[in-house]
């Protein structure tokens, strides 16, 4: 029997998709056979008004993932009640700051407390929040996703970008451990890893003609992702991410699904 994929969802709810990945996904969703809505969330209306222009099944709704928990929360709950069916969340937001740790002088709190909210705690917050919907609806037989997006820089950290590097491989860990424990509830973790891809990401880093030379396209990356999202896989890297999983995280999920026993 073939995992429960991207292919059974009617409709999938992109958070951060106002560029880059995010944007990329929510269209190659789109364009599915199975003709899922697509509702496409995020920070610039100009952009999401672009995007619900395209198409009738795709539709917008404004948010700034770095608003309190009860904002947040009251974003969750305005989608359910506005859309029921809704049976996957992908999360895109993101963003990525340079800091010099050996220049503690000029620590910059703000950034680091927003890339935090962006990149981890933001993703728990929703999590959270639309978890009962989708395994209440989850336990009526149709599976439901929960989509995480986080970085090659998760599995082996970039020393330039530390936190961002945290913040994502703190992700991962949690995208791991919701495998494990919601493996009986019929709702289907996939995380995707991707390597640099190109992006808006890293322009305010003033780098973005250097990148440019290596980075992985976009519309490849969104080719090879969304192969992983078709067979359902629980880890989806991509690029030369797949070697940098195969060396240090493949079978960390098969040990954790073992049990404390096992360590």
């Amino acid at each position: 029997m073939s995992r429960p994929n991207i292919r059974d969802a009617k409709c999938v709810l992109v958070i951060g998709a106002t560029a880059g990945i995010g944007r990329a996904l929510a269209l190659a969703i789109h364009d599915l056979p199975s003709k899922p809505t697509v509702i496409v969330a995020g920070r610039r209306q100009e952009r999401l008004d672009e995007l619900t222009k395209t198409s009738d099944r795709i539709v917008g709704i404004r948010v700034d993932v770095t608003m309190d928990r009860a904002a947040l929360k009251d974003f969750a709950e305005s989608v359910v009640s506005q859309y029921p069916n809704l049976d996957a969340v992908l999360f895109s937001s993101g963003v990525q700051h340079v800091f010099k740790l050996d220049q503690p002088e000029h620590m910059n709190w703000n950034l680091f407390e927003s890339e935090l909210t962006t990149n981890y705690t933001s993703v728990v917050a929703l999590i959270n929040f639309f978890l009962p919907h989708l395994m209440e609806l989850a336990s009526t037989g149709h599976p439901t996703f929960l989509i995480p997006i986080t970085s090659s820089l998760s599995v082996v950290p970039g020393q330039w970008v530390p936190y961002y590097s945290a913040s994502k491989a703190a992700l991962h860990s949690l995208c791991l451990s919701l495998v494990v424990q919601l493996k009986n509830t019929n709702v289907i973790v996939m995380e995707i890893l991707p390597p640099l891809v190109e992006s808006e990401l890293h322009d305010h880093q003033g780098n973005r003609e250097r990148l440019s030379k290596i980075w992985m396209p976009l519309d490849e990356f969104a080719k090879a992702a969304m192969e992983g999202l078709c067979r359902g896989d629980a880890e989806i890297p991509v690029g030369y991410c797949v070697s940098k999983w195969e060396r240090h995280e493949k079978g960390k999920l098969e040990e954790m699904c073992k049990g404390p026993s096992s360590r």
